[in-house]
């Protein structure tokens, strides 16, 4: 019977050969220790939290920034006293409220030195607290579309004397925003007049504004 000898295998070699079996323990450990022979620790990258933006800074001398929209410019409108250029001035009077209707009347008085002829309807226009028409807002010659609103009792031609004035009729529904000026003209082409009204125009968008048509101011 002829021994054999068997061959004695390393520690290392079967260290390897139990991890190879538990961890996978060959080629990739080989290229480990030659990319590292020296077995140092390899440092394990710690995570950091991404970099916040630093605010601005300010300067002393930086400009403040508005903490809101920028105010409204001023709205022409016509004087309190006097007689404006045009010989014209309008008038409006208070507002009257009932089950939902609203009135308000609007006067025309001639306070030039001539005559100054008149027929129809007023051409009117309701803006908003920066002076800007209300979308939406429409306004018809007549009542007929506004519930409840009187009968208009139609045109007639009018001459106005020095000193003399016209009346006419506005009437709307209640809703939810006001408006803050009337822009009116005697009729549509006409030189308009911007004037603050003394209580809100409580119209809001989506409405209609009836006008009755001029009519001597009793």
């Amino acid at each position: 019977m002829i021994a054999t000898r068997r061959k004695r295998i390393g520690p290392a070699a079967l260290a390897c050969l139990l991890a190879l079996t538990l961890s996978g323990c060959g080629l990739s450990a080989e290229l480990e220790r030659e990319r590292n022979p020296a077995r140092e620790p390899t440092p394990t990258p710690t995570r950091t939290r991404a970099a916040q933006p630093s605010a601005p800074a300010v300067s002393e001398t930086s400009p403040a920034v508005p903490a809101g929209p920028e105010a409204s410019p001023a709205v022409p409108v016509q004087q309190d006293r006097g007689c404006p250029p045009s010989g014209l001035r309008i008038g409006t009077g208070p507002v009257d409220a009932a089950m939902g209707l609203r009135a308000m009347t609007i006067t025309l008085t001639n306070c030039g030195k001539k005559p100054y002829e008149l027929k129809g309807y007023p051409f009117v226009r309701v803006l908003g607290a920066e002076g800007a028409p209300i979308p939406g807002v429409r306004t018809v010659e007549g009542t007929d579309q506004v519930a409840m609103a009187p009968d208009d009792p139609g045109p007639e031609a009018l001459t106005l004397g020095p000193g003399e004035s016209a009346r006419a009729g506005l009437y709307w529904r209640m809703a939810a925003e006001d408006g803050t000026y009337l822009r009116v003209a005697p009729a549509a082409g006409r030189s308009t007049t911007t004037v603050r009204l003394p209580d809100p125009l409580d119209i809001g968008p989506e409405n209609t504004l009836g006008t009755t048509a001029w009519a001597p101011a009793a």
